[in-house]
């Protein structure tokens, strides 16, 4: 039996895919623009048609270096918007024309403990878009069935992108801080996650305060409802119950637990992350003040955020580029000249 079922439009054999070289070898932020065969979806995959892919940090983390490359020239990109044109023969609950997200976990054992308790981001297994698979930095992809998200049709591709990373780390993040009711929530770093989280997190009744480098996202923290805006290093004028570092900065770590109120929590939100400089148990740790991170998220994670979405509009900003200038994109991301998202659009 054919393992895929026939397309509903044309497939070309060949396209234009980013893949992330070698950048220890050469420094800098890289990517090349080669030609790939576009991939033929196997038994439970779909192959979808991308019409937009955000740009997120994690995709700059892989091209800088900081993290080690799972696999060789991988195409990067885990927030995929596209359309299902084909799918293997053992998919089942999907039709070719929907819309569906590509997100950046893209599979798990299944069978681990961590799997079987409901904590399939610890998987050992587990595999990522853009970093163990292709990802959506290229005008074609293949995804797991099940690791796919049904997508509204209401909102603009370039919109939905960044909740597929951005919005769903930060709602993790958001859950790992325990804000309490009407409490107080420190952001540290204002790019695509963090101003989608502050909307979350005021629609619940949290104060937000934002802390972050960037004038110009210091004036969109304030545009979107943050009570303040300061330098990532101020102290915010109250003291926090909760905060999230975004930042990839370790040295905001002890600026961030030291705004804490005793029992405050503070979770990080990055993959990776600077060096933390020297802990005062005293000043940092003690009252009962928590340190947490955040590593990826779990498919409940993302529905969750999604199902809250609807219920809950919130603004996505977006500086959009064309595919051909993803290139630019990350040089933008990596110098600090990204209002909100970044978004690719073949």
């Amino acid at each position: 039996m054919d393992t895929v079922h026939r397309q509903v439009e044309s497939i070309p054999d060949t396209m234009r895919a980013w893949v992330v070289t070698d950048p220890v070898a050469t420094g800098g932020v890289l990517l090349e623009r080669v030609h790939r065969r576009v991939p033929t979806p196997g038994p439970r995959q779909l192959l979808v048609r991308v019409e937009a892919c955000g740009v997120c940090r994690t995709d700059l983390h892989l091209a800088e270096g900081d993290l080690p490359p799972h696999r060789t020239r991988c195409v990067p990109g885990h927030e995929a918007v596209g359309r299902v044109i084909a799918m293997g023969h053992q998919v089942a609950g999907h039709a070719r024309g929907e819309r569906v997200g590509v997100a950046w976990l893209a599979g798990t054992c299944g069978e681990c403990g961590y799997c079987l308790r409901g904590a399939e981001n610890l998987c050992q297994r587990s595999t990522y878009t853009g970093w163990d698979v292709d990802g959506g930095y290229a005008p074609y992809l293949t995804v797991d069935a099940d690791y796919a998200y049904r997508l509204p049709e209401s909102a603009p591709a370039v919109e939905l992108a960044p909740l597929l990373c951005a919005g769903i780390i930060g709602y993790r993040a958001l859950s790992r801080a325990e804000v309490p009711r009407a409490g107080r929530l420190g952001i540290y770093g204002f790019g695509a996650s963090a101003h989608l989280t502050a909307q979350l997190a005021m629609a619940q009744g949290a104060t937000v305060h934002v802390l972050t480098r960037s004038p110009d996202a210091r004036r969109l923290a304030l545009e979107l409802g943050a009570a303040s805006a300061g330098d990532a290093h101020d102290r915010p004028p109250e003291l926090l119950d909760s905060a999230i570092l975004f930042a990839p900065a370790g040295d905001l770590v002890p600026a961030a637990l030291a705004a804490l109120a005793p029992g405050g929590t503070l979770a990080i939100a990055g993959i990776h992350l600077s060096a933390i400089p020297h802990l005062d148990y005293a000043e940092h740790l003690f009252q009962e003040r928590t340190l947490r991170s955040v590593t990826a998220n779990t498919r409940r994670d993302g529905r969750e955020l999604f199902d809250l979405v609807e219920r809950t509009p919130i603004r996505v900003t977006v500086q959009s580029y064309p595919m051909a200038h993803a290139d630019l994109a990350l040089s933008d991301l990596a110098a600090g000249r990204v209002n909100g998202a970044a978004v690719l659009v073949p």
